[in-house]
Formats: C-alpha cells, sequence, structure tokens
C-alpha cells in the first residue's frame, strides 16, 4: 500500500505522478480549449508539437530518477491531452482527493488507477458534487491549507474558474486542524495576462520561508499583502506581468533547496541560486502554451 504524506509543498519528495505526452491529440478546436492561452496558440498557429512535449516531460522524468524518486504515470488514453496530472486530484496530508474537474476529463483520473488501487479506500475522497476545485488552486502549506478561488455571481461565465467557495468550505471539514486561507484569484476567458487559472500561476512557497508572487493575479489587494507579510517582502520574488504569463510562478520543488525550473526563466533562476537553491533547469516552453508548467503536470504523493 502507498502511504500518502504530503504537509507542504517543499519537503524532500519520495514519489509523485508526472503527467504523460504521449497520444496528445493534435491541435485542438478552439471550442475544446478550455484556457485563453492555448486558445491563442491554436489560432496563431503555434500550439505545441506532441514530439517536443514527450521530450520536455521525460527531461522532468530524468530528475526525478536522478534524485530517487519514485515515478508514476498514467495510462496512455488514445489522442488525449494528459499532461496536467495535478487538475485531477491532489494530496494533503494522507488523504488523496479527487478533484471535481470539468466532466470531460473524468477518464484522466480513471487512467492513474495503477496508483489509486494502491491507497487505502479510506483514504480516497470524493467531494460532494457541488464542490469544484482543481489540484492547481490547492496548496498545503504545513498549518495552512492555501486556496485559490473565484467567488463572483458570474462564476459559471468563465471556463477559467476552476474552484468554487463549496470546495473550500469542504476542505475546511476536511480538516478542521488547518487554517484554511481563499485567495480571490483574476480571471479571463480571452486574456492570458490578466487569467490566473490557478493559485500556482500567481503564487509558489518555496524552502522553508520564500515565494514567488504575482500582484495582479489576486482581485484583493489586501489578501496579496497578507501574504507579503506573512512570508516577509525580503523573502519574495515579485514576478512580472509578462514572467506570469510564462509561468515564473510554477515551479517545482523536490525539497527545501532543490527546485526545477524552466530554463528561459533567466531573472527567477538567478534570484533561486543567489537564495542558495540548487536548480534543475528544463525546457518546458512547449507545454507552457498550454497554460500550464512544473507544478501543473505533477502530483506529488509522499514527501519526507
Amino acid at each position: 500500500m502507498l502511504k500518502l504524506n504530503i504537509h507542504n509543498e517543499t519537503a524532500r519528495l519520495r514519489a509523485v505522478i508526472l503527467g504523460i505526452a504521449n497520444s496528445n491529440g493534435g491541435v485542438p478546436e478552439v471550442k475544446d480549449c478550455y484556457d485563453p492561452k492555448s486558445i491563442q496558440h491554436v489560432l496563431s498557429g503555434t500550439y505545441p508539437l506532441e514530439k517536443d512535449m514527450i521530450k520536455e516531460i521525460d527531461a522532468v522524468a530524468e530528475i526525478f530518477k536522478k534524485y530517487n524518486v519514485k515515478v508514476y504515470r498514467p495510462n496512455v488514453i488514445e489522442n488525449y491531452n494528459q499532461i496536467f496530472s495535478r487538475d485531477i486530484a491532489f494530496v494533503i496530508e494522507d488523504k488523496f482527493i479527487q478533484a471535481n474537474i470539468l466532466p470531460d476529463r473524468e477518464r484522466e483520473y480513471k487512467a492513474i488507477y495503477n496508483v489509486i488501487s494502491q491507497i487505502d479506500s479510506d483514504k480516497i475522497i470524493v467531494l460532494p458534487e457541488e464542490c469544484h476545485v482543481e489540484g492547481g488552486d490547492v496548496m498545503p502549506w504545513n498549518d495552512y491549507i492555501f486556496v485559490g478561488t473565484y467567488s463572483g455571481k458570474n462564476y459559471a461565465d468563465f471556463i477559467t474558474a476552476r474552484t468554487n467557495t463549496h470546495a473550500i468550505e469542504a476542505i475546511k471539514k476536511l480538516f478542521p486542524n488547518k487554517i484554511v486561507k481563499s485567495f480571490e484569484l483574476r480571471k479571463s476567458n480571452t486574456n492570458p495576462k490578466e487569467n490566473a487559472l490557478h493559485l500556482d500561476c500567481c503564487f509558489q512557497p518555496l524552502g522553508k520561508d520564500k515565494a514567488i508572487l504575482h500582484k495582479n493575479g489576486f482581485l484583493v489587494e489586501e489578501e496579496y499583502e497578507w501574504l507579503v507579510d506573512f512570508f516577509g517582502k525580503k523573502n519574495i520574488f515579485e514576478i512580472t506581468k509578462q514572467e506570469m504569463y510564462d509561468m515564473n510562478s510554477n515551479v517545482f520543488s523536490i525539497a527545501e533547496d532543490i527546485v526545477i525550473s524552466e530554463k528561459n526563466f533567466l531573472r527567477l533562476n538567478t534570484w533561486l541560486r543567489e537564495q542558495g537553491f540548487t536548480v534543475e533547469e528544463v525546457q518546458y516552453a512547449e507545454i507552457a502554451k498550454q497554460e500550464g508548467l512544473l507544478r501543473c503536470s505533477t502530483l506529488p504523493l509522499i514527501r519526507d
């Protein structure tokens, strides 16, 4: 049996589900895209090629191998996008929580049955139907669980609004000993530079006490300021609108001092090294065209 254990974003990683780009299904039609960045690349003829995405994701698998991380991969569904494993489920403490995602993506969850079958069934949580949530919006951080949301009355109008207030209430009930802190995110169906698809598109904790932040991703300035106070200004790397668009906040920690990052994130990677991090650089710019990067394509199962 798999003994799940996740208390934060940065403790030493031991087991993870890494998405897969094989048989990715080619270029989608605009009506089948779930976010404005994918739409932009479909329309401009720059949507990523399967062979390039396979190469990018395999480079991450190699880094996991280097650090002796046990890697699980989904079973391949023919002609289907299975890169973003973080969307379909997430782990907090020893609980595996199935994300109530867009209905079309139910098959993705079934494709990780090879992992789910190894988890104690009492630890698998299926949230009530009215709870919408995706793993990119949920960040365990020791005593806290940070959750990105959108609670506007026009929630249903946004294909980019993925986590609702029902889900936040359900997470509070599941983890009564944690402080669940929610953040209203800026949403746009049409402008990727004005859209924080998930919380990890504008914020991510690093190490023991550091964070990447993008102010404009937050709808409520006080909530952004709360994070600045929580981590301390000197510990925060503030990214620009362009860097948010390029997904600079969506790196992934193997340990408190080891981060996988995109090789073109020059300003971020320099800062990380100055802070004492080992930065494992990979090429991930093609996958990034779908508004997801390293955190989105990984689902951590066990950290020390």
